[in-house]
Formats: C-alpha cells, sequence, structure tokens
C-alpha cells in the first residue's frame, strides 16, 4: 500500500501561496517530479489509494457539516479539466458534489457584477463544489478579448487601466470571505505547453469519436497564446494567497496531472482535522431504545423451517 505521506506531498512543489517572484516560464508543464514512465505503476497506486481517501474524507465532511470544499479549474483548451474531474472525483458520492461548468455569459448573467452568476453556485456547508473555468475568466478570455469587455454593459467611467487590478482586488475580498465563511478554497491552473495542446488537436481531429470535442475556435485561440500567458502569470501573481492557494500543475502528462490535484485535495481535507459526529448522552439513550425495540421485533418474527 502506498505511504499516505507520500501521496500527500506530491502536490506541495506545484503550489504557489504568495505572488513574490513567481513566473509562469519556470513551471514545466511536462514534469512528473521523478515518477517516470518505468514508475507509472505506482502513480497508478497512488491515484487509487487518493481517490479511496477522497471519498472516505467527502463522507465525513458531509457528516461533519462545518466546511464546504471549492475547487476551481482553469486552463487552455485541451489541457485536460474534464477528464481530471472525471478521474479524481470518480469514487465520491455524487450527492455530496456539484460541477458547474461556465460558458460565455448570459444576457441576464451580464446584467450583473462578474462575481454574481459564479456566487450562485457556491458549494452548501458538507459538500463540494467543482467550477469548471470560474469568475477568474473575467481577468484571463475578457483581458486577452477587450472587445468582450466593451459589450458587458459596465458605466464608461468605470472602465480604465486599473480595471484588472480593481478585479483582482475584488477577487481576493471575495475568496477571503468565503474562507472567513468556512469554505477551502484549492485553484487549480492545468498549465499544458503549446506542442502538447497542438498533438491532443490533432488527435480530436484524427479521432472520430473524439470530433465533437473540438472547435475551429480553439485553433484560433492559439494565435494569443502569448497574450493567455501572460495573463494567466499576472493572474496568479495577483490572486495567489495562502488560504486560496493557486496549483500550477503540468498538464502535458495526463495520469500525472490527475494525481496532483488528487493528492492536493487530499492534503486540504487532511488539515482540516474532520471526523463523524459524536453524540450526547440523550441521543445515545434513544438509540439504545430503538436497538432494543428492532431486537424485539426479530424475537417476535415466527421461525422459519
Amino acid at each position: 500500500m502506498p505511504n499516505d505521506k507520500v501521496l500527500r506531498s506530491i502536490a506541495k512543489p506545484f503550489r504557489i501561496d504568495h505572488s513574490k517572484g513567481f513566473r509562469l516560464a519556470d513551471c514545466d508543464p511536462g514534469a512528473t517530479d521523478g515518477l517516470a514512465k518505468a514508475s507509472k505503476a505506482e502513480a497508478a497506486a497512488l491515484l487509487r489509494q487518493g481517490i479511496s481517501r477522497l471519498a472516505e474524507l467527502q463522507e465525513m465532511l458531509y457528516a461533519h457539516d462545518r466546511f464546504s470544499l471549492l475547487l476551481i479549474f482553469q486552463a487552455m483548451d485541451a489541457a485536460g479539466k474534464d477528464s481530471t474531474i472525471k478521474h479524481v472525483m470518480s469514487g465520491i458520492n455524487p450527492q455530496g458534489c456539484q460541477v458547474f461548468s461556465f460558458k460565455a455569459p448570459s444576457p441576464e448573467e451580464l446584467d450583473h457584477d462578474f462575481l454574481w452568476r459564479t456566487t450562485k453556485c457556491l458549494p452548501e456547508r458538507g459538500r463540494i463544489g467543482i467550477f469548471n473555468r470560474s469568475y477568474y475568466e473575467e481577468v484571463l478570455v475578457v483581458r486577452v478579448h477587450p472587445q468582450i469587455l466593451a459589450g458587458q454593459r459596465l458605466p464608461e467611467r468605470l472602465i480604465g487601466k486599473k480595471i484588472w487590478e480593481e478585479r483582482f482586488q475584488d477577487i481576493r475580498a471575495f475568496e477571503r470571505h468565503m474562507v472567513r465563511s468556512g469554505t477551502v478554497i484549492l485553484k487549480f491552473f492545468l498549465n499544458v505547453s503549446k506542442e502538447q495542446q497542438r498533438r491532443r488537436f490533432l488527435e480530436r481531429i484524427e479521432m472520430p469519436a473524439k470530433n465533437w470535442k473540438f472547435s475551429p475556435a480553439d485553433v484560433a485561440e492559439r494565435s494569443h497564446w502569448k497574450d493567455y500567458q501572460k495573463a494567466y502569470e499576472e493572474m496568479i501573481r495577483a490572486t495567489a494567497t495562502r488560504k486560496a492557494p493557486w496549483y500550477v500543475v503540468p498538464a502535458d502528462t495526463k495520469w500525472f496531472t490527475r494525481l496532483v490535484v488528487a493528492a492536493a485535495v487530499v492534503d486540504a481535507l487532511e488539515s482540516l482535522d474532520l471526523a463523524f459526529p459524536t453524540v450526547d448522552a440523550a441521543h445515545r439513550a434513544e438509540l439504545d431504545t430503538a436497538r432494543a425495540a428492532l431486537e424485539a421485533e426479530a424475537t417476535a418474527l415466527p421461525r422459519r423451517h
């Protein structure tokens, strides 16, 4: 059985919880941190352990009913957000988990502030919420394509050079409020290389079963690669905090991506010291009375021959 401490330590090198000195160029999308192909079996065993432990911790999170967990996934197209969510969360109880995927804002959403549509989807206490893209799109795609900002119905006098820093301030304040309310926030940037994205796009074109995943707009966005990398770097630098950290996860190797995410989630939940609620003396007496009644029913039933 893989060591639990080994599992929990895997995500630590990729955690960013302060802004000082962060450079996206220093993060290797192809890293597997010593778990080479020869160790793939070990990685698979660690992932199975992580999924199993996550299922146990989710049950305690639900029963404890004090904390909630919000997982945010951001990435370039074909980085593996969907498959990572699918594999890492495969063992948990669907009743305690909610997944939301945020596309282009609707007219109703554009009539509200940029945090409104995601705030409605925040997880209740005891539950895990997953955002496949999030309010961070408002400092990413909107920044790379400023014409989108022009269509967001903001008063013109509020659209200035400081709007991105102002949005970073709003996000930091919002996440600080959520943490103070009992929501544990983990943010994952799946860091895929441009070359690996190209290969995955070609696979989507060449494999009929994956054709539905491909859109010509995906290729068009590649022409903005440098702009996106700059936007991601500034976003992480501006919003990485100790209480709401970013994990810049290598995404060129899918099995390693999933392992890092699983390790980060398990580590965060373990740090809460979750436990099943204990019952008081009055409730224990009620349980004893119920047991006695159920056992009495068994003795009253006729025996089968």
